[in-house]
Order: C-alpha cells, then sequence, then structure tokens
C-alpha cells in the first residue's frame, strides 16, 4: 500500500536526484565551456567607449578561452534594445552582454521598458569605471570650475551645457554639477556624444561633461579646455586636471561605468568561469595599459559584489533622475 509518507519521501528523493542531476550537468557543462564562439552583445554603436571596452577584451578572452568572442552592436533606445534581446537569449553563457550606466537610468526615464534591470540579468563584474571629464570651449573666459561656478553666478541662467540626451549619464551629470554648486544653467540635449562633442569643439555649446575617452584627443588637440574631473581621484591620464571635490565641491562624484551581465538564471558554474578568466585579462599589464590609454580604470569586481554595485546606482540615478526631471515616455 502507498501511504502519503511514501509518496512525499519518493517526491523529495526525486526532487534531490534532479537537483543533483542539475548540478552535474552544470558542472560538466561548465568544464567544457566554451565549445563554440560567444555572442557579445553591445547594446551601443560601434566606437563608443563601451564597444571599445568590448573589443579589447573579448580579443584577449578569445586567446585565453580557446573561442572567438564576437561583438554584436545592438544600439537603440539608450541600450534597451540590445539589452533586452541579451535577456532573452538562452542562459548557456553563448550569450552575453557588455552595459554601461545607461543600464540603471534608463528604467527611470523610460517607463514602458520590457525588463527589471536587476532581476533580468546576471552581473558577472564590473569590468572599469569611465571618468568623465567637465570641458569648456577655449573662448569662454574661465580656466577652473571656480571661475565657472562665479561666472554662473554672476550671469543665472545665462550659460549653457550640453549633454548627450535627456537622462543620460553626461546629463546627470551636469544635474549632479550645478546642484551642488548652486547655480542656474540651461541644459542643451544633444542625439548622442558625437554631436555633443561636435558643437563643444565648434563652440555652439561651451560647457559639457566627456567621458575620458571622448574628451582626452580633444584636449591633446586644444580644440577644448580641461576644467576638471568627476571623480574623488585624480585620473592617470589627466594627472595635472584636479577633480570637482579638489575644485570646492567637495561631495562631488560621478563616473560612468561598464559592466559585463548574461542573461538571469545562468548556471553559477559558468558565471565563475566568465568573471575568473576576465579577472585574469584585466589583471594583465597589457590590458592595464590599453584601458588607461582610454581613460578607463579597471575594477574587475566579483559577481556578488557587481550585483550590490548595480543596486546602489540604482538608488543612486533614481534621484538624479528625478532631480532632473528627465523623460522620454
Amino acid at each position: 500500500m502507498v501511504t502519503s509518507n511514501n509518496i512525499i519521501r519518493r517526491t523529495l528523493l526525486l526532487g534531490a536526484s534532479l537537483l543533483s542531476f542539475s548540478f552535474a550537468t552544470s558542472l560538466a557543462s561548465a568544464e567544457t565551456y566554451p565549445s563554440r564562439p560567444i555572442r557579445v552583445i553591445v547594446p551601443l554603436a560601434a566606437a563608443s567607449t563601451v564597444d571599445i571596452v568590448a573589443r579589447a577584451l573579448g580579443e584577449e578572452l578569445a586567446t585565453t578561452m580557446g573561442q572567438q568572442f564576437v561583438i554584436d552592436n545592438r544600439p537603440g533606445a539608450g541600450g534597451v534594445i540590445g539589452t533586452g534581446e541579451m535577456i532573452r537569449a538562452e542562459k548557456d553563457g553563448y550569450t552575453i552582454g557588455m552595459t554601461s550606466s545607461n543600464h540603471v537610468i534608463s528604467p527611470f526615464i523610460i517607463k514602458s521598458i520590457s525588463f527589471d534591470s536587476l532581476k533580468d540579468i546576471t552581473p558577472i563584474t564590473v569590468v572599469g569605471t569611465v571618468p568623465l571629464v567637465l570641458v569648456t570651449h577655449p573662448s569662454l573666459p574661465v580656466r577652473t570650475a571656480g571661475d565657472l561656478i562665479a561666472l554662473a553666478k554672476e550671469k543665472p541662467g545665462a550659460l549653457d551645457y550640453g549633454s548627450a540626451g535627456n537622462g543620460s549619464a553626461l546629463h546627470l551629470a551636469g544635474v549632479l554639477f550645478t546642484t551642488e554648486a548652486g547655480v542656474d544653467m540651461r541644459h542643451v540635449p544633444y542625439r548622442g556624444t558625437g554631436p555633443l562633442t561636435n558643437d563643444l569643439i565648434a563652440g555652439h555649446v561651451k560647457i559639457g561633461f566627456l567621458s575620458a575617452t571622448a574628451a582626452l584627443p580633444q584636449i591633446q588637440s586644444g580644440t577644448l579646455r580641461a576644467i576638471a574631473v568627476s571623480t574623488p581621484t585624480r585620473i592617470e591620464a589627466l594627472p595635472d586636471v584636479p577633480t570637482l571635490a579638489e575644485s570646492g565641491l567637495k561631495d562631488y562624484s560621478f563616473d560612468a561605468w561598464i559592466a559585463m551581465i548574461a542573461p538571469a538564471g545562468l548556471p553559477k558554474p559558468l558565471v565563475d568561469r566568465l568573471y575568473s578568466e576576465t579577472r585574469t585579462v584585466l589583471a594583465t599589464q597589457k590590458m592595464k595599459d590599453a584601458f588607461a590609454s582610454q581613460g578607463v580604470t579597471i575594477i574587475g569586481s566579483d559577481p556578488a559584489t557587481a550585483e550590490k554595485f548595480f543596486e546602489s546606482e540604482l538608488a543612486k540615478h533614481e534621484k538624479l533622475v528625478a532631480a532632473a526631471g528627465a523623460t522620454t515616455d
């Protein structure tokens, strides 16, 4: 006679067997992983900072892991289109993504977004941070952040600052600057970093934040002037440029970042493999030099730390977006 206790016992044993089988299968797949090329979805345009980092990292990982890392640019809607495609991919480690700060900004400016920026992904590592540089056109009579703040206070509402678009990291960096400095400056949104940079060089808008990657060539050629960097400490690529904290805004700290992610539910052995291989590559002098030349500061955080970072960044950017009043819906 089959009693209810026997049924429960058999159900529990079956469940335990299935869990053991699933775990063993994950371990086995991790041992042979990867056995074919890995697709890396970059939800931003080619030649963007994220794209440059993804290609450099993918080239090295292909050597260490024995399979090609194929970069697939899927730009649009501030990264939402490409990230959505990555989230819907199989949870087998053969489709991963490289994302940016836009990932934690988009939920607050695009109300119709179809995925959860934390629950629907598996954070693998925060690859690095990208300091921002406050730049001005040389015709503007300022050389320091103090000069700029003084001029803005002298002429409230008369100065414009540009950004890569409403709710972009460059916009929020400007919001934080005007808030911390207590000045009134008009925001001019552009459709991307390229048009913004072109108009900064031409002097059509004379103030703005740019990523260190985008700013360095212009600063070196003298077409733009570096006023301050956004990070708490100076950056290697611009050692003589002070931070905004040094320049009087003691609480100012803002940077963009780049992270490796995968669809939610990626088996832990595969997460650990991707993380350990990436960490090893990031520790090489070749990658340190390559990223330093792009103004990228290497982080290489473990998956658990990366998840906490995403949580804190979502909370921070929710407040900044609310202060900016930015929305695209």
